[in-house]
């Protein structure tokens, strides 16, 4: 987990409360699938920049590497930002969205299965029963890809067989050792 995740912005509009268009923010796993969901108002290098300090704040693993397609919120300005937190930038290649394949797919997933079904009355609505989905596809939402697991369910049995995995190999060092 963290190894690589791919963020990416789906445009919205024709929400019906209002004719203003909002852009989801929408970081998931390589890995694990496990996804963190954020509406803004604006499509700028500044709202990019906060979602990465709250997907840092919400996932349970550090984050190596960032991938983003070449749109102008993913500018110098935020690779330097991710260099200031020690995360790496990826850039995918121009008019490539199958490199960015996983977060694509999620929000065509989005589309059919949570805004496709979905009326909202406000903005504030929309932001609930957008956590409301970002849980139960964590949590609720097998994938076949995950062998039928969830994305938490595989999530946390990296993370068991992770920290099982380096507490085997370190040493242990007795009292005496360690004076």
């Amino acid at each position: 987990p963290g190894d690589r995740v791919q963020v990416d912005v789906k445009f919205i509009d024709n929400l019906g409360f209002s004719g203003k268009r909002y852009y989801q923010f929408t970081a998931i796993d390589d890995c694990t699938r496990y996804r963190v969901l954020r509406i803004y108002d604006h499509n700028t290098v500044e709202n990019a920049t906060d979602f990465i300090n709250r997907l840092k704040q919400s996932l349970p693993f550090a984050i190596k590497q960032i991938q983003t397609d070449n749109g102008s919120e993913f500018s110098e300005a935020f690779s330097w930002h991710l260099e200031d937190l020690g995360i790496s930038h990826r850039k995918t290649r121009v008019c490539s969205p199958e490199e960015n394949g996983k977060v694509e797919r999620s929000h065509r997933t989005d589309q059919q299965e949570f805004y496709g079904i979905n009326r909202f009355v406000s903005i504030k609505h929309l932001k609930y029963l957008l956590r409301e989905w970002e849980r139960e596809y964590n949590a609720k939402r097998q994938h076949m890809a995950l062998g039928g697991k969830t994305p938490s369910q595989y999530l946390d049995e990296k993370l068991k067989n992770h920290i099982s995995g380096r507490a085997l190999l370190t040493p242990i060092k007795s009292v005496q050792e360690v004076r």
